[in-house]
């Protein structure tokens, strides 16, 4: 397991959860739980957190620093390939030439579904720009292989709507889409609960985001550890290989022969 790390844009992370920074009720919370969740990637919405761009408030930087974390900022709010692509500019010059980036473009404001044309769209200007692209798609193995091709290096599919912590409502996609792509595929949005982690990385996916299914959680420091075991425990158990399932096939746990009054 020590060699297990996943590979984004060439460096190695030995945590598989990613986190985001919104929902918190003050960076205390932010920071603590970011800490108890291990995660060494962090992602931040550009549009509606603060790292830089103004200098009266606080900077999320400041509890976050780059020396510390991966960072990655994200166009969540966006719903444009247009505002996409303004944004993760925005953010590039806010961060000194910062290239990893996640790019998500909502279609709507209800479902925050997402608008997977305008997502091929923007993906295809930020490839172009330079931009080390992770996607927020939908869970079409199609829609995922066109990102791949386009260069997206990593491809994070919804296992359920943003926000509502319905879990993993289509497994066989997953794997699906999983079949298609070589990029790493995280599952992101739609997890409530540590066991919809732990299932994500049990099917091989090879991370899990999230931010509600912790910050909304009544203990959010404590649902951070949680989601850090989960992811660790459903990684390790894909790697084990689980037994075959198998329908009215009694097979007893322990041996058969030896037992007293049989030969």
């Amino acid at each position: 397991m020590n060699n297990d790390t996943l590979l984004i844009a060439g460096k190695s992370y030995n945590s598989r959860l990613l986190v985001g920074t919104g929902k918190y009720k003050d960076f205390a919370e932010t920071t603590a739980a970011v800490e108890a969740s291990g995660a060494e990637i962090i992602t931040i919405a550009i549009r509606r957190s603060n790292i830089g761009q103004n200098p009266n408030e606080p900077s999320l930087l400041e509890i976050l620093p780059p020396s510390k974390y991966t960072l990655l900022p994200n166009t969540a709010g966006c719903y444009t390939a247009d505002d996409a692509v303004r944004t993760l500019r925005l953010a590039r010059e806010l961060l000194d030439g910062h290239s990893l980036v996640k790019l998500e473009v909502l279609g709507d404001p209800q479902s925050l579904y997402p608008n997977v044309v305008e997502t091929l769209a923007a993906a295809k200007t930020l490839v172009a720009e330079g931009f080390q692209v992770m996607v927020y798609t939908s869970d079409d193995p199609i829609i995922a292989k066109q990102l791949e091709d386009i260069g997206c290096i990593a491809i994070m599919p919804l296992a359920s709507l943003i926000g509502s912590g319905m879990g993993i409502l289509n497994p066989w996609n997953l794997q699906l889409l999983m079949e298609r792509v070589q990029v790493p595929v995280i599952v992101d949005a739609g997890v409530g609960t540590a066991s919809d982690a732990a299932i994500a990385m049990e099917l091989g996916c090879h991370g899990v985001l999230m931010n509600t299914a912790i910050a909304a959680a009544k203990n959010p420091v404590q649902m951070a550890s949680a989601m850090k075991k989960a992811v660790e425990a459903g990684r390790e158990a894909f790697l084990a290989g689980r037994m075959p399932k198998k329908l009215y096939s009694a097979s007893p746990s322990s041996p058969t022969s030896g037992m007293i009054g049989k030969a």
